[in-house]
């Protein structure tokens, strides 16, 4: 792991962000909001492309899921039944000296790693952000922003099953926002207190589940793999017993190797029957499957595979980040999946002469039906061709003064940085064999 450590800081990462505009601080001119964070112009093509492909991929490409995009806010007794008012919380402790606070859980000693100064007694913390619907403040008023969007998906079990007509095994996929009240927060986007969830409850036979969960397991950890994640880079890790939420039969985390070590990108667990049974017990609704074939009615078991949108586009980004020696330069590239990368194709007109303008952008207007592109006719091509290689782009598309008379372009590969001359007429068909995924 040291060529990690040395090639890819997170400090590296922040920059580029920064500067390419993928990630910037929020409310940066009023000095900026504690882990808080805007995605800009590129890094919400790229945040959106990790979406799509997990939509993709557990969703159109399979017969046994459907969609879902619940409410964050929602009925307060879903939080109660879900045991999150009562038990969702973290130990917290201030310093007497430098009034820091800290998880009591995170730390090594009893003393405050800031100033070394003496810690008070650990309490809990809820993490659920509380507000109030409505024009009076008041306990009747109380709602919650979702610290998660499982739940809006277990409460709508009898309306999706019933109006889809799905059989067991079938799965609800949601891409949402949740909100969560981090005591320490940190590590750029890795852990924000505004983070989008991409989850999946996969309802199962009881007695079917350790089966499904295996195969989920295997399904997720290869996403990644196939997606560009370096192998060794990532890993699995089963939790142990004292870790596992009291109603998870199972449960095993998808690693990262973060600049600050090995931390989680996803998991899998094993849920059992726990939240459709308290739901129907908060609500006092029926929420159960009836089977056909067995004429039995019963409570189905769910594989839950969630996965962070924002750690995943950060672990993308770590494992794409290269620098690799160019003559007397660093040549700085992101290479990143084609299936990932915001713009898919730059064209580059080698002048800005008005026959060259005119043939690049009539290319650009018909690329620009298929894919994100980007149109870059300023300072020398090596410059340009650089700029695009550190936002991760493909291939780059140069017009000369010979298109003018052969009718063909050259197309270079970020990766390899060799150069083919394509006909013009022939151009969408073969970056259409190159970006195919």
């Amino acid at each position: 792991m040291s060529e990690i450590q040395a090639t890819t800081t997170m400090d590296k990462i922040v920059s580029l962000s920064k500067r390419r505009g993928f990630i910037f601080q929020s409310s940066e001119i009023y000095g900026g909001l504690n882990s808080c964070w805007d995605y800009g112009p590129l890094g919400v093509e790229l945040k959106n492309n990790v979406k799509q492909a997990w939509r993709r991929k557990v969703i159109q490409e399979r017969d046994d899921m459907v969609g879902l995009d619940a409410s964050i806010l929602m009925h307060p007794r879903v939080w109660e039944a879900s045991g999150h008012v009562a038990g969702f919380t973290d130990p917290l402790v201030d310093c007497k000296v430098c009034k820091q606070r800290f998880r009591a859980d995170h730390l090594e000693g009893d003393k405050c790693p800031a100033c070394g100064g003496e810690l008070t007694e650990a309490r809990q913390f809820n993490l659920m952000f509380k507000t109030f619907m409505g024009p009076v403040e008041d306990n009747a008023a109380v709602v919650y922003l979702r610290p998660e969007t499982a739940q809006g998906i277990f409460v709508n079990f009898n309306n999706v099953q019933t109006t889809t007509r799905m059989k067991l095994p079938f799965g609800i996929a949601q891409v949402g926002k949740s909100f969560r009240n981090e005591i320490t927060p940190g590590n750029f986007t890795f852990r924000t207190r505004e983070f989008e969830q991409m989850e999946i409850e996969y309802f199962v036979k009881p007695g079917t589940d350790e089966q499904y969960h295996k195969e989920w397991i295997d399904r997720r950890f290869q996403w990644y793999l196939d997606l560009g994640i370096t192998k060794e880079r990532l890993r699995l890790r089963e939790h142990a017993a004292d870790e596992l939420a009291h109603y998870a039969k199972g449960c095993f985390d998808i690693e990262y190797y973060f600049p600050m070590g090995w931390s989680e990108l996803e998991g899998i667990a094993n849920r059992t029957d726990f939240d459709l049974k308290r739901h129907a017990e908060y609500s006092g609704q029926r929420i159960d499957y009836f089977d056909q074939e067995a004429n039995e009615h019963y409570v189905p078991y769910v594989i839950e595979p969630s996965a962070g949108a924002d750690r995943g586009t950060l672990a993308f980004l770590l494992d794409a980040y290269h620098e690799e020696p160019d003559k007397d330069e660093v040549r700085v590239v992101l290479k990143l999946h084609r299936a990932l990368a915001p713009y898919k194709v730059a064209i580059l007109p080698l002048s800005k002469k008005e026959p060259l303008v005119a043939v690049a952008k009539e290319i650009e207007q018909e690329l620009r039906k298929y894919w994100m592109v980007d149109y870059d006719d300023s300072k020398a091509i090596g410059r340009r061709y650089r700029r695009q290689d550190e936002i991760g782009t493909p291939y780059c598309v140069t017009i000369d003064f010979q298109s003018l008379e052969d009718k063909a372009v050259t197309v270079r590969d970020r990766d390899t940085m060799e150069q083919e001359r394509i006909p013009m007429a022939e151009l969408s068909k073969y970056l259409w064999e190159k970006l195919a995924w």
